[in-house]
C-alpha cells in the first residue's frame, strides 16, 4: 500500500472565522460537495473523536436505499484547531487514509483554503480515481467558494 497525496489551494473572499464556522459545519457540507450527503455519527459535532459520514454517488439523496451506487467515507477527527486546521482519518472498508483543510488570513477580508488527501492505496489504482477525486473536490470547492459572494 502507497500514500498518494492530492492538494488543492484557493482563496475565499471571507475572513477565517466565517469560513471555519461554514467549512465545519458538516451537516451543511451536503449543500455545496459534489454529489454527497454528510451526517455527524457521534455525540459531539465538533473537536476531536468527532465521527463523520459523507456517502457520494449518484443517488446519494436517496443513501442507504442505493448504497451499492456510491461510496460510504468514515471520517474521524483527529486534530481540532478553530479558525485554522481540520485533520480528519479516513477508517471506512474501502477508503483509508487521512485528510486536512488549513485556513490563512489573508489581510483580515480574505482566507486562503489549502486542503489535502492522503490516500492509501496502492498507485496503480490511485492512478486510476485521482483524476476523479481531483475533479470532484475541486468543484466542490469551487461551489463552496462561490457561496461567500
Amino acid at each position: 500500500m502507497a500514500s498518494n497525496t492530492l492538494s488543492i489551494h484557493l482563496t475565499i473572499p471571507a475572513s477565517q472565522e466565517v469560513v471555519w464556522s461554514k467549512i465545519a459545519d458538516w451537516q451543511s457540507q451536503g449543500d455545496w460537495m459534489l454529489q454527497t450527503k454528510v451526517w455527524v455519527t457521534s455525540d459531539n459535532v465538533e473537536g476531536v473523536g468527532t465521527s463523520i459520514a459523507a456517502f457520494t454517488g449518484p443517488l446519494y439523496f436517496l443513501y442507504p436505499r442505493f448504497k451499492s451506487l456510491g461510496l460510504l467515507d468514515l471520517m474521524v477527527v483527529t486534530q481540532w484547531q478553530p479558525p485554522h486546521r481540520c485533520d480528519v482519518d479516513h477508517v471506512g472498508k474501502i477508503l483509508k487514509g487521512s485528510g486536512s483543510f488549513q485556513l490563512s488570513d489573508i489581510a483580515g477580508t480574505s482566507t486562503r483554503f489549502d486542503w489535502s488527501e492522503t490516500i492509501e492505496a496502492p498507485k496503480a489504482v490511485f492512478f486510476l480515481i485521482a483524476p476523479f477525486l481531483y475533479i470532484g473536490v475541486r468543484i466542490s470547492l469551487a461551489r463552496f467558494a462561490r457561496s461567500f459572494t
